[in-house]
């Protein structure tokens, strides 16, 4: 409570309030609000004890309206107003000298706990800094130790890779070369079959096996070698002598591989085909198929000796 309402004079004001209208516990209080200018609200505990001490000693007296206490000054206190007049005026003075002092005092306690608040905000402010500043240092530094980490494990990864890498290419040279003397082994192998073929059965088409061969020599006796052979081993012979030479561009769309054993795989190939073709295209009697055997065999031996090495 101020101190302008000390010894009573609070009591003196209420009379004062009512007098000027009757009114509620609640009007009165905030009437008592706004003459301080918000600066004092007097409690409900401070007025109605107050209003009620009013009320006993006659000086006020209240009618209930919508269950509430509406308070009215009586004559009694009008006379009592009348008679401390003076005591009156010289409180509403009071009031404004008491509300001005209010108002210097909150308005030095405001100042100094602005002064006190951006003091603590600036130094919040710096402490937050440094805090961000040491926080960002740290992530800074935890990045750079990820970032490490990382490419320790690029470089791991990357030398692993090579090392398989080098491994996987000796695996494949070596596979190669394998696979290279598994082929050539295989061409040798075929050769010697086709070989024992041409020798033991009949081929076909002694002509082309004589272009091919560049013709067999005049006068090359049947499979026997025998004299009194048959009709068949001498059309053979005369056959051979009369073969024409062989075609210099027989084979020549067969691309050459750099690996001679490979070459002369496709080249026992497209000689078998291109007998084939010719059987199937102009069909094969008893005679030829003489004739055949004996060019054939002439033509495995001549291949074969060309690929015996020499002693």
């Amino acid at each position: 409570m101020p101190p302008v309402f000390a010894h009573g004079r609070l009591r003196l004001y209420l009379l004062k309030l009512l007098d000027e209208a009757p009114r509620h516990g609640y009007e009165v209080i905030r009437l008592l609000e706004e003459r301080f200018q918000g600066l004092y609200a007097p409690s409900a505990g401070t007025v109605y004890p107050r209003l009620s001490k009013l009320e006993a000693e006659g000086l006020v007296t209240y009618a209930t309206e919508g269950g509430r206490k509406v308070y009215s000054i009586t004559e009694a206190g009008r006379a009592e107003l009348a008679d401390r007049v003076g005591e009156l005026a010289d409180l509403e003075l009071e009031i404004r000298d008491s509300v001005s002092e209010l108002a210097a005092e909150i308005r030095a306690d405001v100042s100094g706990a602005a002064g006190d608040l951006r003091r603590e905000m600036r130094a919040a402010a710096n402490a937050s800094a440094t805090q961000v500043e040491d926080e960002s240092w740290k992530a800074a530094k935890e990045e750079l130790r990820k970032a490490k980490a990382e490419w320790k494990e690029q470089a791991r990864r990357a030398k692993d890779e090579s090392r398989r890498a080098r491994e996987e290419a000796q695996q494949a040279r070596r596979q190669a070369k394998e696979a290279q003397e598994r082929a050539r082994e295989e061409v040798q192998r075929i050769a010697g079959q086709f070989q024992e073929q041409l020798a033991k059965s009949g081929g076909v088409l002694g002509n082309l096996a004589g272009a091919w061969l560049g013709g067999a020599a005049s006068g090359s006796a049947g499979p026997s070698g025998a004299p009194g052979a048959s009709p068949g081993s001498a059309g053979a012979a005369g056959a051979s002598a009369q073969a024409p030479a062989g075609d210099p561009d027989w084979a020549g769309d067969v691309p050459a591989t750099g690996d001679p054993a490979r070459d002369m795989d496709r080249l026992l190939d497209r000689f078998r085909d291109d007998i084939r073709d010719a059987a199937r295209d102009h069909g094969v009697s008893r005679d030829q198929l003489s004739e055949a055997r004996a060019h054939l065999a002439a033509a495995a031996s001549r291949i074969a000796a060309t690929l015996r090495p020499p002693r």
